[in-house]
């Protein structure tokens, strides 16, 4: 088992374990804008539904990864992570919500926006619409907990 040795110190007032974790969710969140980058536009929208779909997917993810991160800090341990999004509304309002209700009422936006509209349904393909989205989840993400 290593340790970390930065354990204590921070880097712009983020002490360095939240760093690396926030860091695994804007990876998820950079891998959905290069799938973005790939994708042609025409007359404002991008032409491969498909693509834009599994953009929304990654950027869902990075918004749960985020979560993670925050209810591992709580003191939930990995294997008691949410398996569904009941389950993150749940742990969000019994770990989280004490202290900050704020948080998992901004959770439904990118549920909504990523997953249902995004992802699922895909009914957002308009370039300003997506990038929209995609900066409404880096926000969320930047969020601190």
């Amino acid at each position: 088992m290593t340790t970390n040795h930065l354990s204590g110190i921070s880097i712009k007032g983020i002490p360095i374990k939240r760093r690396e974790n926030v860091k695994e969710a804007l990876r998820y969140l950079n891998n959905a804008k290069e799938i973005l980058k790939d994708i042609s536009v025409e007359n404002g929208t991008y032409t491969d539904i498909k693509k834009v779909r599994e953009a929304f997917g990654t950027a869902y993810l990075a918004v749960l990864e985020s979560i993670n991160e925050v209810l591992l800090k709580k003191g939930v341990t990995k294997r008691d992570l949410p398996k569904s999004v009941d389950a993150y509304r749940t742990a969000l309002q019994k770990h989280v919500a004490v202290h900050d209700g704020k948080l998992l009422r901004e959770f439904e936006m990118p549920y909504d926006v990523l997953h249902i509209a995004g992802y699922y349904r895909a009914l957002i393909y308009n370039v300003n619409m997506v990038k929209d989205a995609i900066k409404a989840a880096k926000s969320f993400i930047d969020k601190p907990s």
